[in-house]
């Protein structure tokens, strides 16, 4: 993937360095039971409070430096989000770009406090997208995803997606339909058409990265099949197979694996947020 000569948005909130989360009673057990959330993408902070009780937490922190990081991984953060942006500011009017905020191990958030074993996330109600840049090794060693650097730009594309989500009101509509819900079942369906959705964003975004870049951004040979890969190690019931349970269609809450690959391809071979209609199915 091209990334290195693209555009530097400059919306980076870098609290990286600025101190996190100690593990506190829970232990050992309670990581294995926040590592779960971690590695699906996109878990709300403001969700999983028994989490954060469990690992600890620390006082609110101090907002980070703005602007474009010096490392290589902080300014990879920054040209894709602001390649996302662009391909968005043309795809919706009224886009606003949401600010992005690096840290470790834990941070306060408008959603709660958010930890590192949460994976990234996007939170609605500050409108930011949470990114401890550890995660990457974490999902490449640990499940069998891709190292490219696509298959790290679809994970922040996802992000976005959920970013997008909030301004057309999807998110909002879902969480009303989620609390009306007869039953457990019924809202996870809810939250796996949201989650797919956002996959399928992801995937309209690789397919625009190029035009609003004059290629400077753009993806390479091959890297929509290390895209594929990586949404299929992170499909729920690839995520329960490795936890050595039985697979549990009723209990997926971001899509299995064969869903996840197959909405992120279709965003990227139509190009067309249009083609994201997750929730025709349900």
């Amino acid at each position: 993937m091209r990334w290195q000569g693209g555009r530097r948005g400059g919306n980076i909130e870098d609290r990286r360095g600025m101190g996190g989360v100690g593990l506190a009673g829970g232990g050992v057990g309670a990581l294995v039971v926040a590592a779960i959330a971690y590695f699906v993408f996109g878990i709300d902070p403001s969700t999983t409070q028994q989490i954060t009780s469990q690992l600890g937490g620390v006082g609110a922190q101090q907002p980070g430096a703005r602007g474009t990081p010096e490392d290589e991984a902080g300014q990879f953060v920054d040209v894709i989000g602001a390649n996302v942006d662009d391909v968005w500011a043309r795809q919706m009017q009224g886009y606003r770009p949401p600010t992005v905020v690096l840290y470790e191990q834990g941070t306060s958030t408008g959603c709660g406090f958010g930890q590192s074993a949460m994976g990234p996330f996007y939170c609605p109600t500050d409108q930011r997208v949470y990114l401890d840049l550890s995660f990457w090794r974490q999902m490449e060693t640990q499940l069998g995803a891709s190292s490219a650097d696509f298959a790290r730009a679809y994970v922040i594309a996802h992000e976005y997606g959920h970013h997008v989500q909030t301004l057309t009101g999807a998110s909002q509509q879902v969480q009303r339909a989620q609390q009306a819900a007869g039953s457990e079942a019924e809202a996870n369906r809810w939250s796996v058409a949201l989650e797919l959705q956002a996959d399928c964003y992801a995937g309209v975004w690789a397919a625009n990265a190029a035009a609003v870049s004059n290629g400077q951004v753009a993806l390479t040979a091959g890297d929509l099949e290390e895209g594929l890969r990586t949404a299929s190690a992170i499909g729920d019931d690839t995520l329960q197979r490795r936890q050595g349970g039985r697979v549990v269609p009723e209990g997926f809450t971001h899509g299995s694996s064969a869903q996840r690959q197959q909405w992120l391809r279709r965003g990227y071979e139509t190009g067309d947020p249009a083609a994201c209609d997750t929730f025709a199915a349900l």
